[in-house]
């Protein structure tokens, strides 16, 4: 059975949208500080009348909304004037297949609840979904939404057996790698569009045209990301420093980046930090740029390098020194900004939330407006990340229908904070090529370098 959200959509719609409702007829709501019966109706796209007519005891004089209480919410499902005026002519009439001449039928099936992290994030995922629904609408883009809650123990059968399953033109989803197989028949029977937003496995990829993946497998990234570091830093004398921490996953990294210098000769310097300070220091050149690779992502070796360059720069203040990171580092930029700037750091990522940006603001105001809370702190954002998808892909059907593959130039649209350009695997699906090196400059300024 659809359910769009059931009890939990009390928080995430925020605003009307065409959203469509199968057999769940009423919502429940909990009063929250400052809310009114016009606030509350309006946020379900009600009026007063509505809300009252479903809340026995609101009509009466004294009756008072009271934090922290549950009232009843109708579920009003629209239905356009012109089709009801139309009836008898429609049903003769051929239904509407070019999507770009129609309202896109939008599916999402994720874990939407709150009983976990995945499902809170994906939440947040949704709302930025709705946001750019909401958006789209300017442009003339009308969107017929429809969501199952697809946890990790759930029963994807039963999500696809729902008849507007088969009626979607794009579904957005899953996010665990068993529910791929069943999803790609099905989307390759039906003609319709799957996007797989999150790094899940997803072979299907291979073969399956229909398939858009937006985040490379961590493997895939590492190999990329070691090719296009040795390509970018040309002219630099890399220093590969072994940190001693043996719990961490960078290895592979710093390994497959130097098998790649191997291949194109490129000399490198290995150091470590239990090397003293003479030792440390003779892995560096002073008469061409370094660039400092380590071994581990995590912040107290971070820092104790920062401390050994430090010392360097102090004996030879013109040396060039850069260095080349990892995503995680992205969380330490309130403590590490000045270093940052400092060492000329190079973060490679698939996404960049610039938190200072005029309309990462915007958003974030937005959305506390829309659902009375603020994002996740989380890297990345998922509802901006969200809105991203959502935008691109809607957009994209919009102009293109669905032969729209999602390669570069197709039409502009300036992300928030997720890129996308997608190439076609071979005879198979799609999967998302953007790649960015966060560049944060000794001018104290940050810069997205697409590569």
């Amino acid at each position: 059975m659809k359910r769009l959200l059931n009890s939990f959509l009390i928080y995430l719609c925020a605003f009307a949208l065409p959203l469509s409702v199968a057999a769940q007829q009423t919502l429940t709501h909990e009063v929250k500080k400052k809310e009114t019966m016009y606030s509350i109706a309006r946020m379900y796209g009600l009026t007063v009348e509505q809300l009252v007519q479903a809340n026995p005891g609101m009509e009466k004089p004294d009756y008072k909304l009271k934090k922290g209480s549950t009232i009843t919410i109708p579920v009003i499902t629209p239905v356009k004037p012109q089709q009801t005026a139309a009836v008898s002519s429609a049903q003769s009439a051929p239904p509407v297949t070019d999507v770009r001449q129609r309202a896109i039928r939008l599916g999402i099936m994720l874990p939407l609840h709150k009983i976990n992290n995945d499902g809170k994030r994906m939440v947040e995922y949704y709302r930025g979904v709705l946001m750019a629904c909401d958006s789209l609408k300017k442009e003339g883009i009308s969107v017929d939404i429809h969501a199952w809650n697809l946890p990790e123990t759930g029963d994807v059968s039963t999500v696809l057996n729902d008849p507007a399953a088969a009626k979607c033109d794009l579904i957005i989803g899953p996010l665990y790698s068993r529910f791929v197989s069943q999803l790609s028949e099905f989307v390759e029977k039906h003609n319709i569009l799957l996007v797989i937003p999150f790094s899940i496995k997803a072979p299907e990829i291979y073969f399956n045209r229909n398939i858009f993946q937006v985040y490379q497998m961590p493997n895939e990234q590492t190999e990329t990301t070691a090719r296009r570091c040795v390509e970018w830093f040309k002219g630099y004398h890399p220093i590969i420093v072994d940190c001693g921490d043996t719990t961490s996953t960078k290895g592979s990294f710093t390994a497959t980046y130097r098998r790649q210098l191997e291949v194109k000769d490129i000399q490198y310097s290995l150091t470590s930090l239990k090397s003293n300070d003479a030792n440390f220091a003779s892995a560096f050149m002073k008469d061409k740029p370094n660039l400092v690779v380590l071994n581990t992502a995590r912040s107290p070796e971070l820092l104790s390098v920062f401390g050994r360059l430090s010392a360097i720069k102090v004996n030879n203040p013109d040396m060039q020194i850069s260095m080349f990171g990892y995503t995680e580092w992205m969380m330490y930029t309130q403590y590490q900004m000045e270093n940052f700037y400092k060492y000329n750091v190079y973060i490679p990522s698939p996404f960049f939330t610039n938190m200072y940006a005029p309309q990462t603001e915007r958003f974030q105001q937005q959305y506390r407006r829309h659902f009375h809370q603020d994002m996740m702190t989380a890297l990345p954002r998922f509802a901006m990340t969200g809105f991203d998808h959502a935008v691109f892909f809607l957009r994209g059907l919009h102009k293109y229908g669905a032969s729209f593959d999602g390669a570069a130039g197709r039409f502009g649209y300036q992300p928030l904070q997720t890129p996308l350009k997608f190439e076609r695997i071979g005879n198979g699906g799609l999967q998302n090529r953007a790649f960015m090196f966060i560049h944060y400059k000794d001018d104290r300024t940050a810069e997205a370098v697409n590569y």
